[in-house]
């Protein structure tokens, strides 16, 4: 429940549209199933979600712009060797969404031990990069563009 009007926001920002309504559609988060995020290196990151008793045909990782959305879906199984008693290991399905920055992309996934790592990549192009410009005198009228590697 919400208290606070995010209106006059609106009327006086351009481009933040999306912002205003992650904010205006934030609701506590499910706790199923759990999951950690981890930065790995520089550029690497690592996200983990606990998905006990799904197997690979049950599990969905789909990456769309700057959203993954990881998806569970139990199949049920007529299984007749036995009465379940307690049953503590949630088999309901859900949907996990994450919101990526720019050029994070998904290098892969893998399923071991009941736990899904989808790792993923920030790859700035070139064209994004800073660069360090050389200052010339006045004697050159082209500027000289210093290769940050290289210094």
């Amino acid at each position: 429940m919400r208290t606070f009007d995010l209106a006059p926001l609106y009327r006086s920002t351009v481009g933040f549209d999306r912002l205003f309504s992650m904010l205006d559609g934030f609701e506590a988060a499910p706790g199923y199933p759990p999951y950690n995020i981890e930065r790995t290196g520089e550029n690497d990151y690592r996200i983990t979600v606990a998905v006990a008793g799904f197997g690979e045909s049950e599990l969905s990782i789909e990456s769309k712009e700057n959203a993954l959305t990881i998806k569970g879906e139990k199949q049920v199984k007529q299984d007749n060797a036995g009465e379940v008693l307690y049953q503590g290991i949630a088999a309901r399905a859900f949907e996990r969404q994450f919101q990526l920055a720019d050029y994070v992309q998904v290098k892969g996934a893998t399923l071991e031990n009941g736990l899904l790592h989808v790792d993923l990549v920030r790859e700035i192009p070139e064209a994004k990069k800073p660069r360090q410009i050389a200052i010339n005198g006045k004697s050159s009228s082209q500027p000289k563009v210093v290769d940050q590697k290289a210094a």
